[in-house]
């Protein structure tokens, strides 16, 4: 019955081409633009570690004075650690895993012939940083907390610039040249790039930057490298990595359950109360915070406000198309009144003839959606060529693909409900009479 209803809507179709030329243009054009926001909008708002962001948090703590004035427009200080405060909270070990951390840029010093010297942007970190992120391992692996004690010189590189700096050779023990150091390659990690890059300092760019190295935080201080991120000081005008007046640090805990949450969001009040009462801090412990991963992506609003409103925009245009096809079956689907009604008249049913226009609003969806999903590439492919920090990520993927094509049947079938019930509802006696 199926074959038969969607041979009879077929047919239909192929009796006014260009009327169904349009309303395939007008669903392709109204789904092209809508899914292309949309995909922009799900690539900038996903999940960068699928697997563990639920046990993933960031602590907060708040050292700024009560008589601190916040530029509205830099940097939150608070929003990094001081060199203080992220070592008290490392050591004291009170999360299953947890890792400080700052972003940094060195000079990359090959040795090979033919290569010259570049920069690389890469991760000041402790050990517990792959444990906790799951980074995949491609050789070797990261160093031991001792090695965090001990300043050693050791580099975990990203795969990319394994591969730049040693092609397909082993790199792991070989010695590579950061800033004016040498350092021992003990391990190579696949190219591993979450997006948004959540851990970053909120000067980053989360959805552009990528980390080509790895290696210690305390190496890095002893070694005067520096961050490239925001560093924020209030106790003064001299430059103090470790001050406790220099914020600039980003720390991640993880914890397995809600109890392990309550417990360290306890422990972050009660350390935020013990620094008050040695006069270190002046704001009430209650301003210490544990927030999970997801939740603090959402509080960092990524998603620029004028994505938001193309995604609006063009969901407007959709609807305005989807109106344009109703009007068209519309007109359409009566000038068949005559046909409909002998069908009725012969013992058609009314919702087999709602049945067999809805197949037809179906079809007309399913070329509209083939239309917007090329409409919908050359819409990223134009994303892809902006200057803006999420441009490169703009790309369909398999779901997104599917929901193009699902988007634009739901939408001419929407759209052909009305159209297709005040059709059913002519009365065939009157359309026999007068014809």
């Amino acid at each position: 019955m199926f074959g038969y209803y969607l041979d009879l809507a077929w047919h239909s179709l192929k009796r006014s081409p260009v009327l169904t030329a349009l309303m395939v243009l007008a669903i392709g054009l109204g789904i092209g633009a809508s899914m292309t926001m949309i995909t922009v909008l799900h690539v900038m708002s996903g999940d960068p570690l699928p697997e563990r962001s639920s046990t993933i948090y960031a602590p907060h703590l708040n050292p700024l004075p009560l008589d601190f004035h916040q530029n509205p427009y830099a940097p939150d200080p608070a929003a990094s650690f001081t060199w203080p405060d992220a070592m008290a909270l490392l050591k004291a070990h009170r999360a299953e895993h947890q890792a400080v951390m700052a972003g940094g840029q060195l000079l990359v010093r090959p040795d090979q012939a033919g290569l010259h010297p570049f920069y690389a942007n890469g991760r000041f970190t402790t050990n517990e940083f792959f444990s906790m992120f799951g980074v995949p391992m491609l050789r070797g692996g990261g160093w031991s907390a001792a090695d965090d004690d001990t300043l050693v010189r050791s580099v975990v590189l990203a795969e990319t610039l394994s591969r730049r700096l040693f092609g397909t050779i082993d790199s792991v023990g070989r010695s590579v040249s950061l800033g004016n150091t040498t350092f021992r390659v003990i391990g190579v990690a696949r190219d591993w790039q979450p997006r948004p890059l959540f851990y970053a300092d909120t000067t980053a760019k989360v959805f552009s930057d990528s980390d080509l190295f790895f290696l210690p935080l305390s190496t890095s201080i002893d070694l005067k490298f520096g961050s490239n991120g925001n560093e924020s000081s209030w106790g003064g005008s001299s430059i103090d990595m470790k001050s406790s007046t220099m914020s600039w640090l980003q720390v991640w805990v993880q914890l397995r359950n809600v109890s392990q949450a309550s417990a360290y969001r306890q422990f972050l009040m009660d350390y935020s109360a013990q620094q008050k009462s040695l006069g270190h801090f002046q704001r009430s412990p209650e301003e210490a915070t544990l927030t999970p991963l997801i939740v603090w992506l959402k509080q960092r609003n990524l998603v620029p406000s004028d994505v938001r409103m193309q995604l609006w925009l063009a969901l407007g245009f959709l609807l305005v198309c989807m109106i344009n096809i109703a009007a068209l079956l519309l007109a359409k689907f009566l000038r068949r009144s005559g046909e409909v009604s002998v069908r009725r008249a012969l013992g058609a049913k009314r919702r087999d003839i709602f049945f067999q226009l809805g197949i037809e609003s179906a079809l007309i969806g399913v070329a509209g959606g083939v239309l917007g999903l090329l409409i919908t590439q050359l819409g990223l492919l134009s994303v892809r060529h902006r200057s803006d920090d999420y441009a490169k990520l703009a790309q369909m993927d398999t779901p997104m693909l599917l929901a193009t094509l699902l988007l634009a049947i739901v939408a001419s079938v929407l759209a052909g409900l009305i159209p297709a019930w005040h059709t059913c509802r002519v009365a065939p006696a009157l359309q026999l009479t007068t014809q």
